[in-house]
């Protein structure tokens, strides 16, 4: 049985998205002859602690844990965990005259993005940079006392791209690389604080990485166009495999849920995602027929949810929308389970690269056989709602079109008839881990994907079309 050394930063009991790829491989790999190890991380406070998941982690399966940061963040996180009251109420009140007064929470907001700023200028590529050389000497070590074909490393962060090409290095064994997200190609909050001799050496270091590559592994074609664009001359595209976020099968049987309205779940951050029109979609509905609009409830879970619970109330939504901070991975599947729909934003327009986005909950979403709406743009998640037969889409800027949705859901919960609208259980298997999983095989086996990825046939998003034209954006521009 070949072994294989997984290089995954979050891993269970980290509950964030993230996590959930490379356990839904583990768990399958053994099936297809491989017997994995997993080299993660440590982290100085974990984003979405969840005990609950690490019982799905294979009991023999050999996880190696390092830990992934330095002394100044183990301190930061330390005097995160420490701050706490000191409410608007308790903020002294200005004085009239001449003398000055400077809000102590702007202040504060001023310092937080000088410490962000430096930790930029310092870490490379990355915050988890200090994990690097710990984790590929712990590949190392398991590569020396077993016979290890591959060295697989999921991102992000990029730290564990890092991590594996160095210890592909010192043993010798080829590595695969697997992008969760379109690093480096699409911004994020880190990179744009970065100043641009950084920039350039994350990119030319990127490219070192995907040439060296046995194998890269992209979410969508498009993804993957964007790559070969970027990196030209990087990537052979007999190398490039495309294998989307999934989910663990069976699909969930579609019963419709009991209850006296109609339940519409959301799960996840909210934070960074388009559900202004989706507000006004309610508010909408709510004054043209209140009567359809009180059969309506909406959920909310998750990360983020201060902003959008402020606009809820303000806008008149609160016997409509409801909202609740994270719950663990048993109690969003309990949610699903008693929701009529489920509900999924996409990225603001503004953002650079938001056409490449679909988030992981997306497939979870699959996976629990109920209706899904969706409020988005022309990204991939619209794209994999269509493959798979979603009929309640709307476009996000399109607010008639949402009310209109929310219409349809309400008339076939009325009628019992949801079940007509949940995506088909056929098409929806080509996003389930076994079907990934054999794909995930050839890549690791260096055996030419069955789907070959073609360069040129898709066409680069229209945000990213100036950004991945200019001649110099190897070198740090733009």
């Amino acid at each position: 049985m070949p072994k294989l050394v997984m290089i995954a930063y979050g891993f269970p009991p980290e509950g964030n998205a993230g996590a959930y790829r490379p356990l839904r491989f583990l768990r399958r790999l053994p099936s297809f002859g491989w017997n994995p190890a997993v080299i993660t991380a440590i982290p100085s406070q974990y984003e979405r602690y969840d005990p609950t998941l690490s019982a799905e982690i294979p009991k023999d399966t050999e996880v190696i844990r390092i830990k992934g940061s330095d002394v100044w963040q183990r301190f930061q996180s330390w005097r995160a965990r420490g701050i706490g009251g000191g409410g608007a109420s308790s903020r002294p009140a200005p004085v009239s005259g001449t003398v000055a007064y400077e809000d102590p929470t702007l202040f504060r907001a001023r310092l937080r993005e000088l410490i962000r700023l430096a930790e930029a200028w310092w870490y490379h590529p990355d915050m988890a940079s200090p994990w690097i050389n710990a984790a590929a000497a712990a590949v190392t070590r398991v590569c020396q006392r077993a016979r290890v074909s591959v060295i697989w490393a999921t991102a992000g962060p990029v730290s564990a791209l890092y991590a594996a090409r160095k210890a592909s290095r010192k043993t010798g064994v080829p590595y695969v690389l697997d992008f969760r997200d379109s690093w480096t190609i699409t911004h994020n909050d880190f990179e744009s604080r970065r100043p641009s001799w950084a920039i350039r050496r994350d990119r030319h270091k990127m490219f070192e990485l995907l040439h060296d590559a046995q194998a890269v592994i992209f979410r969508y074609d498009t993804e993957a166009e964007c790559f070969v664009r970027a990196y030209c001359g990087a990537l052979d595209a007999s190398k490039v495999y495309i294998i989307p976020n999934g989910y663990e099968p069976p699909i969930e049987e579609s019963v419709t849920p009991t209850g006296d309205r109609c339940t519409i779940l959301y799960a996840g951050v909210v934070g960074d995602y388009r559900y202004d029109t989706f507000l006004e979609a309610l508010t909408l509905l709510k004054t043209r027929d209140p009567g359809q609009a009180r059969q309506l409830q909406v959920l909310f879970v998750g990360e983020g949810m201060e902003a959008l619970a402020k606009e809820v109330a303000v806008l008149g939504l609160s016997d409509i929308v409801e909202s609740r901070g994270a719950q663990p991975y048993a109690e969003v599947v309990r949610l699903q389970q008693a929701a009529h729909a489920l509900l999924v934003f996409g990225r603001p327009a503004t953002k650079e690269g938001y056409e490449l986005f679909a988030g992981a909950k997306l497939f979870g979403y699959l996976k629990a056989g109920r209706p899904i709406a969706g409020v988005l743009p022309s990204d991939e998640t619209k794209k994999v709602l269509q493959r798979v037969g979603a009929r309640t889409i709307a476009d996000v800027d399109a607010v008639p079109e949402i009310v209109d949705m929310l219409r349809v859901l309400l008339e076939h919960w009325a009628k019992g008839t949801l079940s007509s609208l949940v995506p088909d259980p056929k098409a929806c298997e080509v996003y389930s881990s076994e079907h990934q999983t054999e794909i995930l095989v050839r890549a690791l086996e260096g055996v030419p994907p069955e789907r070959p990825f073609i360069p040129g046939a898709q066409p680069i998003p229209p945000s990213l079309r100036d950004r991945l034209a200019n001649p110099a954006w190897l070198d740090g521009a733009n």
